[in-house]
Formats: C-alpha cells, structure tokens, sequence
C-alpha cells in the first residue's frame, strides 16, 4: 500500500487494497477498519467495503520504492537483508550496543525513515531469529521487543497459517492443531514422517529455533556521474571536449563492477534552467567515444530549441546494464556482428546520429506506413507499435516488395469491365485479366476481398478499402487494394 502511494502520489489513508490471484495481499489502515483482511478473497472484501479500491499488485514498484527504505536503514546499521519489498532484517547488535537498548535502536531506525522518506507506516520486531522477529513486527506497535530466549512462549498463541505454507495451514487445523505451540509441541520425528523435511524446518520455526543468519545484502554501486561546468559553455564541441574524462571515468567505473551499459540517459541543463534528456541505445555496448558522440548530437538537437543559453551540468546515468563476461571477446577475435556494429558506429560518428538508418517494421494497416527508418542503434519512436492486433493488416508472409507509392492497375472481368465491389462486399464479376502500367497478363488464381476499414468515426482521418491477393499467368503474385480512387498495387510477392 506504501508503495503504491509513494509511486502514484496518491493519499495511504483512503479505502483501498492490493490484491493478486483474487486474494488482498495487503489493505490500508482504513480498510482493515471496515472489515477487509489479508487473505481474503476479492469478492468478499468488496461485499465487506463496497467503496473499496482495488489495486494491483506490481512487485517492480514495490521494489523501486522499497529500496529508498534500505538505503536509509543502511546508513545507521549496514549489513540489512532484504527479505521482499517491504520487509527486511538487519543484526541489532551494533547499532542497540552503540544506543544502550534494543528498543531505542528500533525506534532510531524507524524514525530515520520517517525523517528522510515520510514513511511513518512501519513497524519492528526483536527477536532472537529472523521468524520470531517478523513475527514479532506483524504484533508491533511500533516496536516488539520478545525477549532473549522466549520466542517459543511468544509464537505459541500465533496461528499455524504464520508459518506461510498454505498446504499445513489447510490441514493442521483439520488435525486439531490450530496454533504454532501445537504445531512445536508434536513429536519431531512424526513430523518428518508426515510432513518430510519442509515440516521438519517449519516445526523448527514454530519452536522459536530459527538457526538463519541474517545476510547481509551487497549495496548497489553508485553508477551515476555528473559534470559541472563553471563558466557555462556555449559551443557544442566545448561541452563535449570537458566531459571527456567524466565519461572515461563513467565506462571504467562501471567495468569496475563488472558491468557494461546497453542504454544510457543524458540530462542537460541550460544557465536558464532550460533541460534536455533523452535516452540512447546502442545495438552492443557504450564506450567513451559514443557516448560522447551522442553528448554532442543531443546537444545539436537541443541547440536553439530546448537550450538556449550555456550549459552549466551534465548527467550521465546507465538505464541498462549487462554482465561485461556476456560481451567479452571472443577466443578468436570479434564475430561478423562486432564488426558490423564497429563499422556502423565509425560511419554514424562522422555522418551524425541520423547519417545510418536500419529498416524495421512498425505497427498499422498499410504497408507503406509500416515500413520505419530507425537511426543505427535506437529503438522505433512510433506510436504505433507492432505488437498490437491492427485488425485487417496483412498477415504473415509479409509481400517482399513495397512500392513508396501505391502503383494504378487495372482488374477486369471476362466482359473487360473493371471490377467492383458493392456495399456487402459483392464482385461485380469474376476477375481474369490483370494490367499494371506496361504489364498484362491473364490472371491464374485469386482471393479477397477484405475490407479494411480505419477511423471510421472521424470524417477528416477515415480511410477505407478492399484488399485482393491475385496471381497473374507469369507466376507473380500481387497484392491490389481498391479505395475510392480505383485500382491500386500495393505490393508484390516476390
């Protein structure tokens, strides 16, 4: 619930719930007021609280947003173990021997989060282990503290569905055994002959005797980098030249980590607060160099249109990594595609970002629109992508020939009167004679027609048309659209 009203900006006191799998996951405070619970159904929680607002789980977000809290708990303990976003463990040794309590170091650390992120929804729990603390947190208000060597005495009176196994906490209450101190009171070795080793660990949790250790987690490193420029620079190729080293240092620090970047965003600021950011890719990895061609193609871009005055700051941050092990050399040297994209770069770096174009296929009906010029590197900036259905486009196999142009033929029937197609979707005849400019030839086979129908609300934007495939005697394959204006290849199968 944090989570998503951190990432939306919306109010954490109102009626709302997470829910996955038809099951809330988790409720606000106001929710659980009106009867809605961890657990419960979809149906039965809106039935409970008709005003309920169902939202869905997205375990990136809760991530993203979750990391904010345990770069803060890291800087007064490190060493914290993230369990799942929302929930992690850190060894209180340190920080309660530094503060004199348990208890105060608890609320030190849930202070710090309320102080630096506004987040004042968290609770902890103390404990010997890692279970008896979660479990102890779940019962906070704001801080449980269990005592040394009680955790057995405290979980006893918990129930079974605690452990988090939905198959015991289906079938031990059906045995009389509702609460973990039940569960921790049967024998160990019948345990392990119904259960196996999984009930034997969750026997062993529910004794208060969990032997894990808390695992510290690996800081991520600080992969950003920044550049001020004081005076602020005018001239594109200024800008360029004094970021040179705060790139190089940008590439080694990230080969320092083992990572190279695939995808890398340029944030630049004007002495008038003007910004220019963008995001580039490259089909392989970024070194120095591009990434400084691409500095400067931004910075022509934004020139006298996003910028207009000096630059004073540029920020260099990698959206994509990769493990450098996966784009290590080869044994032998580096493979055709290496040195395509070698190729390819040297060209685009003396010609300009849009100086190499590669073809791909986009979305929409019509062929000619389908076809994009995307530069060498970047990804298509369509709003028509082509994963979508697009109802009356061609289906695979694609024509190989498109023509820019839509070519004006003619199709006749026996009595050379051109065919029509009426309101229906009728032939005024059967097709058998096929001209395009200088060619004729009789026709061999035929099929269609489709409509195709776009925009049809709007008068100014609506297109229409009836799409044949036909065969003419030379064994060629054509692809003809007939619209308003008559008769037209839109492209040939080759």
């Amino acid at each position: 619930m944090t989570a998503w009203a951190l990432a939306d900006g919306e109010d954490p006191s109102q009626l709302a719930a997470v829910v996955a799998a038809n099951r809330v996951l988790a409720c606000s405070a106001a929710a659980a007021e009106q009867g809605v619970a961890v657990g419960q159904r979809r149906r039965e929680a809106q039935s409970t609280c008709p005003q309920l607002k169902v939202l869905a789980a997205d375990d990136a977000r809760d991530a993203r947003e979750f990391e904010a809290v345990l770069a803060c708990v890291e800087q007064l303990s490190p060493g914290v173990q993230l369990i799942r976003p929302g929930l992690c463990v850190v060894r209180s040794q340190g920080l309660a021997s530094y503060l004199g309590a348990e208890e105060l170091a608890a609320e030190t650390l849930l202070e710090s989060v309320v102080v630096e992120l506004g987040i004042d929804s968290g609770r902890a729990g103390v404990a010997d282990g890692v279970f008896t603390a979660v479990q102890a947190a779940h019962q906070a208000d704001p801080v449980r503290v269990v005592e040394p060597t009680g955790g057995a005495k405290f979980l006893a009176p918990l129930p079974v569905s605690r452990l988090g196994d939905p198959n015991l906490s289906e079938l031990l209450p059906r045995l009389g055994v509702r609460t973990l101190g039940d569960f921790a009171a049967m024998d160990a070795a019948r345990v392990r002959e119904r259960f196996g080793a999984q009930g034997v660990r969750l026997h062993t949790l529910a004794g208060g005797q969990d032997s894990r250790q808390v695992t510290p987690r690996q800081p991520p490193a600080e992969l950003i980098a920044e550049i001020d420029f004081e005076p602020p620079l005018t001239l594109v190729d200024q800008v360029a030249f004094a970021s040179r080293a705060v790139v190089a240092k940008f590439i080694d620090h990230l080969t320092g980590a083992g990572l190279v970047c695939t995808e890398v965003r340029l944030e630049l600021t004007g002495e008038r607060d003007e910004f220019s950011a963008r995001t580039w890719l490259t089909p392989s990895v970024f070194d120095a160099a591009a990434i400084t061609d691409r500095i400067r193609w931004q910075l022509q871009a934004a020139a006298g249109n996003q910028i207009l005055s000096g630059i004073i700051s540029l920020r260099l941050e990698p959206v994509s990594v990769d493990e450098l092990a996966n784009h290590a050399p080869g044994l032998f040297g580096l493979g055709p595609d290496e040195r395509v994209h070698h190729a390819m770069s040297r060209v685009q770096a003396m010609l300009g970002h849009a100086g190499v174009l590669t073809p791909q296929i986009g979305g929409g009906r019509w062929l000619a629109e389908r076809q994009l010029l995307v530069p060498w590197g970047e990804r298509p900036t369509t709003k028509m992508p082509a994963n979508q259905p697009w109802p009356g486009r061609i289906p695979d196999p694609q024509p190989a020939t498109v023509f820019p142009e839509p070519l004006a033929v003619q199709l006749v029937a026996a009595d050379g009167v051109q065919i029509r197609v009426d309101e229906r979707g009728a032939l005024s005849g059967v097709p058998v004679a096929f001209s395009a400019g200088s060619q004729h030839g009789r026709l061999i086979g035929w099929a269609g027609p489709w409509p195709v129908s776009e925009r049809a609300w709007d008068a100014q934007r609506q297109r229409g048309a009836h799409r044949f495939q036909v065969v003419d005697e030379f064994g060629v394959a054509w692809l003809l659209l007939l619209n308003g204006r008559g008769w037209w290849a839109e492209a040939r199968y080759d």
